[in-house]
């Protein structure tokens, strides 16, 4: 088997070139700076983001992945979970390789991670799942962007229970060297208003932290809700960052996708 999965959707989801690739990133992660009203002054614990082409969804992941500036050093291990699109799985699959690359370069798998989570029964091991999956990688040249040195545990998530994902992530929950990134857009194809009326009452159930997405509502809604239920358990406080569809970037808006940017960060106090 081969110990590295290539890039299966550079020069389409995003520029193939390194020197591209890096310019459009660093750009979108400005603008999304010199946006943002409000800096939190925590570190994410986790966060959402879209995993759309990048003229599509580029600049709302930026939202989310500008909040990593202050963490850069901090942050070894990245847990990233995505839908799959083309391979269905039961469960949520590793990709058994040793790493995975993109232009930017090569980011080696977290075994010691991979360990952690093995025995579980809904954990298995698919490299079809991973070899074309978008979802995953179109978050990799962002990471490698705003991270320094980290290695990732990715997972290609299938036919699972919100409680099965949540398991996983509070096995590999680990602390501020930890950071959990979960790939999803919202809805798919409605006229622009239906989209945005739908997709803020997505949002919505996500700041509540209610568990109960379909897919209708967002193509990530088993890793969301497994995210989800996990952040209630861990004390979770979510932030909307960004919220657009394609039809305000680059597509028309008779049939738009929704995306949205979110932070979960850990409360400072625990109130009683």
């Amino acid at each position: 088997m081969n110990p590295i999965r290539p890039p299966a959707v550079a020069g389409s989801f995003y520029p193939g070139r390194s020197q591209t690739l890096t310019h459009d990133v660093l750009a979108m992660l400005a603008a999304a700076k010199s946006g943002a009203a409000n800096t939190p002054a925590l570190p994410p614990k986790a966060l959402i983001a879209p995993h759309a082409g990048y003229i599509y969804s580029g600049a709302t992941a930026a939202q989310a992945y500008a909040q990593l500036a202050t963490v850069r050093q901090t942050i070894r291990r990245v847990v990233l979970l995505g839908p799959v699109h083309r391979v269905p799985v039961r469960g949520l699959a590793l990709p058994g390789t040793d790493y995975f690359a993109t232009p930017l370069g090569e980011i080696e798998i977290d075994q010691d991670a991979v360990a952690a989570i093995r025995s579980l029964p809904q954990v298995v091991v698919s490299p079809a799942a991973h070899a074309q999956e978008h979802s995953l990688e179109v978050q990799l040249p962002f990471l490698q962007s705003v991270l320094d040195d980290f290695k990732l545990l990715p997972l290609a998530v299938g036919d699972a229970t919100p409680a099965e994902v949540a398991q996983v992530l509070d096995v590999l929950w680990g602390g501020d060297e930890t950071l959990i990134v979960i790939s999803s857009d919202l809805s798919h194809f409605l006229p622009y208003a239906t989209a945005q009326s739908i997709d803020s009452e997505t949002v919505q159930d996500m700041m509540q932290l209610e568990p109960t997405l379909n897919h209708q509502q967002a193509c990530g809604a088993t890793p969301v809700n497994g995210l989800l239920l996990a952040a209630r358990r861990h004390h979770l406080q979510p932030q909307l960052l960004g919220l657009c569809n394609s039809g305000d970037t680059a597509g028309d808006k008779g049939r738009v996708v929704g995306y949205a940017a979110l932070a979960f960060h850990q409360e400072t106090t625990h109130g009683h």
